[in-house]
């Protein structure tokens, strides 16, 4: 199961991940401050409209119940957008703080497989001496 997990990851282009890892972050930053910065709906957004004055009180009263439950709907999805935008952010966020602690461990790993090779020459160095000087 692992090993088809690293043949995928093998193929994700990780140097335009970590380019774009602070694009993304701003984007849902400016995303939260758009979406945050709105006020929730108006319960009239057009005052100056008058309504349509109808004799019967049956059609009034449906109309405004239909009003009301737009006006709810309106409010809720509000609120499941405020939602989606945090989310948004936060996601962006930790995919900012993976990207950095992914090139935090490729730059140890450089450092380690160069220490590693400094190691090996040495012991290899050493080992050829430790032969030379029992070989003469």
């Amino acid at each position: 199961m692992a090993a088809g997990w690293f043949s995928v990851l093998k193929y994700v282009p990780w140097t335009e991940v970590i380019h774009n890892a602070p694009k993304v972050a701003d984007g849902a930053r400016k995303l939260w401050d758009v979406i945050s910065g709105k006020a929730a709906p108006q319960e009239n957004p057009f005052p100056d409209i008058e309504p349509a004055v109808s004799s019967e009180p049956q059609t009034l009263a449906t109309l405004e119940a239909r009003i009301i439950r737009l006006e709810k709907v309106t409010s809720d999805m509000h609120r499941q957008i405020l939602a989606s935008s945090e989310l948004i952010k936060a996601l962006a966020d930790q995919n900012t703080q993976l990207v950095r602690r992914i090139e935090t461990n490729r730059v140890r790993v450089v450092w380690l497989s160069a220490t590693l090779a400094v190691v090996a020459i040495v012991a290899l160095l050493g080992l050829i001496l430790v032969f030379w000087w029992h070989g003469s």
